[in-house]
């Protein structure tokens, strides 16, 4: 949309492209949650673990459309 330097492309901060680079980051960098004692060590722990399984079973779940060129592919 914009044509900008690379050094000024760079400045502009991003999201994470999936669930498991935002887990990721979150658990390098949470200290900042721990502040005022809203969040604890333990909360973030399971909250990462919870979300990690459903990462886990979204990556094994077979996708329609996967359904739909396997079978095309079996005729």
């Amino acid at each position: 949309m914009y044509d900008l330097p690379p050094e000024e492309e760079a400045l502009i901060p991003t999201v994470a492209e999936s669930l498991e680079v935002a887990l990721q980051a979150l658990r390098d960098d949470h200290e900042f949650l721990l502040k005022g004692d809203v969040f604890t060590e333990d909360m973030l722990e399971a909250f990462i673990a919870l979300k990690e399984e459903e990462v886990q079973r979204v990556n094994v779940t077979v996708h329609p459309v996967e359904l739909t060129y396997t079978t095309a592919a079996n005729l």
